[in-house]
Order: C-alpha cells, then structure tokens, then sequence
C-alpha cells in the first residue's frame, strides 16, 4: 500500500482527468452538502416527522454526496488500462461514510454544545469520508499495483477532519441563522471541500505501477464500467433528492393541514378564517353556530359521544349550499360560514332558520336522546372592517337576549355592542372596588415529581347585571381601550398580595403566572408596575412568570424583543401562551428570549387515541425541549393523556381540569390539603 515495487520489473503509468467529470463530482459534493445541511434543519423546526427521520435524511444525503464524489472522481481519472469494480465492494463502501454522517449530525444537534462535540463529530466525518476513500481505491480491479505516499496520505486525512470542523462547527453556531440560503451554500461548500480536497490530495499521492511488459490497449471494458458507474451514481443521487423534495412536501403540507384544519372534521379552523378575511375584506357576511351543549354531554356521556356529535353538526352544516360561501370550525364548540357577497344575507338567514328548525328536535346518537342548546349569530361588513364579524358574534352570544335555544339572531350594534360595552367600560371602577373583579388560581404539576409547581392566575366578573362573564366577552372589549392597563395592573397587584399570603402560609415554592395583554408588553408602565410591586410585596421576580400570546408581538417584533429581553434581566420567566395556535409562533421561538412554552389545549384534546395528534405534539415538546424551554401541557383532562405524556418527555409541567378547575385561594388551601398532606 506504501511501499513502491521492484523497479527492475514494474513502471508508473499516469493517467488525465476529464475535467467534465472533476466538475461533476464537485457538484455532487457541494448540491449533497446543501441537501444534507438542509434537511438538518428539520430538526430545529415543527415537523410532523420525527426527527430521527430528518437526521437519517441528512445522513443518506451526505453519505451519498461522499460516495457519489468518490467514484465519479475515479471515473474522472483516466488510466491506459482496463479498469473494472468490485460491485460488492463499491456498493458497500456507502454504508461507513452513512454512519459516519448520522453520528456527526446527531452530536452537533444535541442540546448541550461543546468544543468537544464539535471536534469529536468532525472526526467522525473525517473517518467516513477516508474510510470510504480506501474502500472505494480497493474495489478498483485492474492490473496495477495501488501505491500510496504516506505524507500525502495523512495532509488529506488531516484536510478531511479540519475542514469538517470548520463546516459542522458553523452549522452547530449558526444553526438559527441557517436560513440565510447565502450562509447555507457557504457552509454546504466547506463541507463539499472537505469531501473533494481529501480525494484530489490523496489522489495527487496514488501511484499506479504495471509490469514492465505489460502490454497497454484500449479497452471497451472501461469505457463500459465508466458508463455504467456514472448512470448508477447518477440514478442514486437522483431518487435521494426525489425522495427529500417529496418528504419536503409532504411535510409542508401536513404542517399546513395541522395548522389550519382542524383535524376531526377536517374542515378549515380559525387561523385559516383570519387569513382569508385579511385577503378580502369587503362584502363579507359571518354566520357563526355556537353549540353551548357540547361540554356538558362530553361530561354527562363520554368523549366519544361528543365527538360523534361534533361529527353530525359537521355533517349537517357541509350539507348545506351555498354560492361563494366556505365553512369553518372555529374552535371546540363554534362553527362558521364566511360568504362573499352581502347581497344575499337575507338568503343565508332563511338557511340558518332551516338548520334551527333542525336541530329543534332530539338527535339520537346510538338511542341516547340529545338536545341540543345552539344559537346562530349573523353578522355583516359591507367595507373594509372584516376583523371585527367574529368578535361581534361573540357579542351577540354574550348578550342576556340571546337564549341559545336554536335562534338565529342578525346583529345589531345598538342592542348588541354599544349598550353592552358601554356598561363594561363604565362599570369597570366599580368592580374592581367591590371584588365583582376576582381571580381563579389553576394549579402546575411537575409531571416527574407531581408536585404543585405554581398557578396562573385567571381573571372572573361576576356582573351584578349580567351574571358571571367569561373573559372572552368582556377582555376584547377593554383591550379596544387603554382601561386594559388599568386593569392589568389590577391583576398583578391581586396575584402578588395573594402570592404573598401563601408565602406567610409557608407555600414558599410557588410560582404564579400572570397573561400579560399585546398593547401593555412594550409600555414602560408595565416594567413600573412590576418594580413598584416588588417593593409593596417583597415578591423576588423568580417567582412571578409573565404569559405573552403572539398578539404581543404584532404592532412591533422589535419593541416586543426588547421588553422581553427587559424581563428577563430583571428575573421574571416569559411564557408563549397558546403556542401553536399563531401564525408565527415558531418565528418567535428563534428571535424571543422566552423561557417557557405553553402548548395550546388544542393539541391535547385527542391524545393519545389520535396517532397524528400525538406525534404533533411529541413534536412540539421536543423542539421546546431542545431549546432548553420549560414546556407546560395546557387543557389535560383525562389519565390517559397524562400517562401518554409521561411516556414521551420528563420534566413536563402539567394543568388541566383532570387535576383541579381554576379555584379560588380558598379553594386552593384545601384542594392542597385533600391531595398533598392527606
């Protein structure tokens, strides 16, 4: 292998290269680096695959691009003698620099980073790609003698190895930059070096030595061989990108489905609504159902019979015809039609009737008799204020006239809005004086220790007119004023003094988060609030975490960065709330300094029994968790989802109703009590 023959009886013969085929394989090499490196990426991102799957991916891609490389540069590299391949040997020779690959790509993505990662995974691809050298020389069969020259041997393994440092050690620092296509092909063109530079050099040290009386022809032989490599390299590479754009697709499609479909009736959700309207906002009428009995037969039967239920009111309003008109599930309980044309909402208030006088009787489902409670709100923008038809049917159905018994009710904003709004605005002072304002505390379990972590805090009214008010109706209304400062402020104070009590109750651990409104993120007055309760209360801001929900985000991502880079320096957690429910959540993963994810109860509600639902979701607690984010599973209500949960990740914080409703801190002592010290 090193040392050269008897030169009495041998002599070197050299050969060219067809500088074609030189491109060829640096092209190979560099176009495999950019589709290993990206599909590298996947890991970093929201993908209904598992990761393994992407870094498997990455590695074929890579060790096909190293293989590729090889034989098309030998091919490259004429001699003036047959020259055939050992196929077992040749096809075989893929599988080291496959290996080689995968390790180096699973250090590099590992959570914890270090200097020694990097260089132990750069070894690794050194080692695939030399190995792969060698295997891939002695698969060559012809009548020369392969000599190597040790110094030039070595200069390549050492190229090998520090190149691959140079471009996996930038994959590792620059991972979140790594969708700048500039940086990508920078970085697939070290790696695509790393790959070429090693042969060429160990190329440049090979000599080939023949007997002195051999006798040199063209062979047709060799011309075949090259042919037939050329085509099967050619063919390998060309099914491993197909086979990558597919899987691409199929991923971008699914993750579009997820996120804005909804996965039981598989009809387009809110999300999907909200871009629509922002795409044509003119001539818009909404029609929205809202089935107020769903919760109660999910309890009083089982969740199976709410679904099937879901599945009949899906059924009966897809049934329904109407010209340019679309239907959408909005959320758990509401469905909505969105048509394009004013003109005919009369026509579309006679269909609604038609779907009432329906559902006025019983439905049976497997001889359990149902009655439903559902109400329709019709609303309607003839210019270009589309953004507000949800939210005036959500005023409709909050409305005291509104009696959820089958009625389709056309909004009016002099009933529905104005009276109703004005009575909210002005009774706010009024309630947070008298305590008709009060605060509900949910509880978060450890998922290792079951252990109560801390609560958020939940805002009430009971109105003195119009009863106990959920935050969906009477939040939108003041955040439309700068009155939601006030009453944020309110909320923070009420949280702290209660955090304070159960600190003088020895409850010292417990943590307390507090959802935090868009608008007030970036005001200064809430960086006031915060301090000036700390000096009231002497609560450390450790103990305090701050919900943000993309809206937070959406007047300024810059202002909003650099609030929440303000909390953090002043100790207090900042939580994305409803992750996976927005537009950009993942976006703001990579430009926030947030510390907990809060996965959005809709992600949970058909664990474990549907496989797709909990793959997504071991999806998004993975990549929470390799962004060394705290992650918080919201809207649990059944063991099986606990266990199910148990099963995938550790260090999980837990909350939902299959542990305790949002209590009041009364009700919180003795839930304590009953669960913890008995």
């Amino acid at each position: 292998m090193f040392f050269q023959p008897d030169s009495n009886y041998s002599i070197a013969i050299e050969g060219h290269y067809n500088w074609l085929l030189v491109l060829l394989s640096l092209l190979i090499a560099w176009f495999s680096s950019y589709v290993a490196i990206s599909s590298n990426q996947r890991l970093k991102k929201n993908s209904f695959f598992h990761k393994n799957i992407w870094l498997l991916f990455s590695s074929i891609a890579m060790g096909i691009g190293i293989w590729a490389m090889h034989f098309i540069g030998m091919s490259a590299y004429q001699l003036p003698i047959p020259i055939q391949y050992n196929h077992y040997i040749t096809i075989l020779s893929i599988l080291p620099a496959i290996g080689a690959a995968f390790l180096a790509f699973r250090l590099i993505n590992r959570p914890i980073r270090s200097l020694n990662m990097n260089i132990i995974s750069s070894v690794s691809m050194g080692i695939g790609i030399i190995i792969m050298h060698s295997l891939g020389m002695h698969s060559m069969i012809s009548d020369a003698q392969t000599v190597y020259r040790f110094d030039m041997f070595i200069i390549a393994c050492i190229i090998a190895v520090a190149i691959s440092f140079l471009s996996l050690f930038s994959i590792s620092m620059f991972d979140k930059q790594m969708g700048n296509k500039g940086l990508k092909f920078f970085i697939s063109l070290l790696l695509a070096a790393a790959i070429s530079i090693m042969h060429y050099v160990a190329m440049l040290g090979t000599t080939f030595y023949i007997p002195k009386n051999y006798l040199t022809t063209q062979s047709d032989i060799k011309q075949f061989n090259t042919i037939l490599l050329i085509a099967m390299v050619a063919t390998s590479v060309s099914i491993l990108l197909l086979l990558l754009m597919a899987s691409i697709f199929l991923d971008r499609y699914i993750d579009h489905r997820v996120r804005f479909f909804d996965t039981q009736t598989r009809l387009p959700n809110g999300r999907y609504y909200e871009k629509e309207i922002q795409k044509n906002a003119n001539n818009l009428v909404l029609a929205v159902w809202q089935i107020n009995s769903l919760d109660e037969i999910n309890h009083a039967y089982s969740y199976d019979d709410g679904d099937k239920l879901v599945d009949y009111i899906a059924n009966t309003l897809k049934s329904v015809r109407l010209l340019n008109t679309t239907l959408y599930r909005m959320k758990g309980n509401q469905f909505a039609f969105l048509m394009h044309r004013t003109d005919r909402i009369t026509h579309l208030e006679q269909v609604m009737q038609e779907i009432a006088k329906v559902w006025d009787d019983p439905i049976f489902l497997e001889e359990k008799p149902i009655h439903l409670e559902t109400s329709c709100a019709i609303t309607y923008s003839e210019n270009n204020n589309a953004k507000d038809l949800y939210s005036d049917a959500l005023t409709v159905f909050s409305h005291p006239s509104t009696r959820f018994q089958q009625d389709v009710v056309l909004y009016d904003p002099t009933i529905h809005r104005f009276s109703f709004d004005q009575k909210i605005l002005t009774g706010l002072d009024q309630a947070m004086e008298k305590n008709e304002l009060f605060l509900v505390y949910q509880p978060k379990i450890c998922s290792n220790s079951s252990e109560v972590i801390g609560f958020e805090a939940l805002i009430r009214w009971k109105h003195p007119e119009y009863g106990h008010l959920s935050p969906g109706t009477f939040i939108p209304i003041i955040e439309r004023t700068d009155r939601i400062f006030d009453l944020t402020d309110w909320v923070i104070n009420t949280a702290c003094q209660q955090l304070k009590k159960w600190r003088q109750q020895k409850h010292i651990e417990w943590t307390i988060a507090i959802n935090i409104p868009g608008d007030y993120v970036s005001s200064p007055r809430l960086v006031d609030t915060l301090q000036h309760m700390y000096k009231q209360y002497q609560i450390e801001s450790v103990y305090i975490e701050l919900e943000l929900t993309e809206t937070s985000f959406v007047q300024s991502i810059e202002e909003a960065k650099r609030s929440i880079t303000t909390f953090r320096t002043l100790g207090y957690s900042v939580a994305l709330d409803d992750f996976g429910t927005g537009l950009s959540s993942l976006s703001y993963l990579k430009k926030m300094e947030i510390s907990t994810l809060k996965v959005d109860k809709s992600f949970v509600d058909h664990v474990p029994e549907s496989l797709k639902d909990a793959s997504i979701l071991k999806a998004m607690i993975d990549l929470g968790q390799s962004l060394g984010l705290q992650v918080v599973i919201e809207g649990i209500e059944t063991k099986e989802q606990v266990d199910y949960l148990q099963k995938v990740a550790d260090s999980l914080l837990f909350q939902g109703y299959y542990f305790a409703k949002p209590m009041k801190p009364t009700e919180v002592i003795t839930w304590v009590k009953k669960h913890y010290l008995e």
